[in-house]
């Protein structure tokens, strides 16, 4: 059964000013390679669904003709103009959501989710999509994890200190359960049947203040989610990375990946 977790347009509205200076930035060269291997020509269009601060509209807009970025949060969307103006590039802003998906949309050769296909009706989703996705175009999940190195030894101080204050959270529990069903398996039993996975491997120097940011832009530990007890966990990340920092500064190991989903009659 594909559980789909509750719809709601304001959860990341305090998450947003948090997002871009905490989350890891997906690598240049993931997004060539995703640009490479959909074939995106400067007369193509590209929906960015769930854009958040537009972190891919913004990367996929040196790739195509038009891309359009849509959030249901006001926040996120106006982070997103910044940062689209910041690079000087131009992408189109939409207030939605995948349950707005429709014809007045129009075509498009390649979809990028990042971060927020979960929080989607993922079955519905990509039927809508199938409508609107040409027919040797593509959906791209973007997502990033930590691989077990030496480097990020650091991060099981890091998790146990959020695992503690998220604990007992319902929509964290649901995930992590067994009635959750991986995103494979949502595309496996979709138009879009056929997987490939692009990754891409960096080491990189992150900042102690960074690594704040990044629980605040978690939507359960935002300050929406946390309330008070944002700044209490704030206070532990900032003692506990400080304390394995060199200068301020931690080295992470980040995978930048993108699993990339096609019809069977496109390959």
């Amino acid at each position: 059964m594909n559980v789909t977790i509750p719809y709601d347009p304001r959860r990341f509205r305090t998450a947003a000013a948090h997002y871009l200076a905490g989350r890891p930035p997906y690598a240049d060269l993931l997004i060539r390679r995703v640009a490479a291997a959909c074939g995106l020509r400067r007369d193509d269009r590209v929906l960015d669904l769930g854009c958040g601060p537009g972190p891919l509209a913004v990367a996929f807009a040196r790739f195509a003709g038009e891309v359009v970025a849509v959030d249901p949060e006001p926040e996120m969307l106006q982070a997103a103009a910044a940062n689209a103006a910041a690079a000087g590039v131009a992408i189109r802003l939409v207030q939605g959501s995948s349950y707005d998906l429709d014809a007045t949309f129009g075509r498009f050769r390649l979809v990028a989710i990042g971060r927020a296909f979960h929080w989607m009706d993922r079955a519905d989703t990509l039927a809508r999509l199938d409508r609107l996705i040409e027919a040797d175009g593509a959906v791209a999940l973007f997502a990033d994890r930590h691989p077990d190195v030496p480097d990020n030894r650091w991060r099981q101080d890091y998790e146990a200190l959020v695992n503690r204050y998220v604990e007992g959270d319902s929509i964290r529990s649901l995930r992590k359960s067994v009635a959750w069903v991986r995103h494979e398996a949502v595309l496996l039993d979709s138009p879009f049947s056929h997987l490939e996975r692009i990754s891409v491997i960096e080491r990189r120097r992150v900042s102690v203040d960074s690594l704040v940011h990044r629980v605040r832009s978690m939507s359960t530990t935002s300050a929406d989610g946390l309330g008070p007890r944002t700044e209490a966990l704030a206070a532990e990340i900032r003692a506990a990375m400080s304390r394995q920092a060199i200068e301020g500064q931690i080295t992470e190991v980040v995978e930048s990946e993108a699993l990339l989903a096609r019809r069977p009659s496109a390959v």
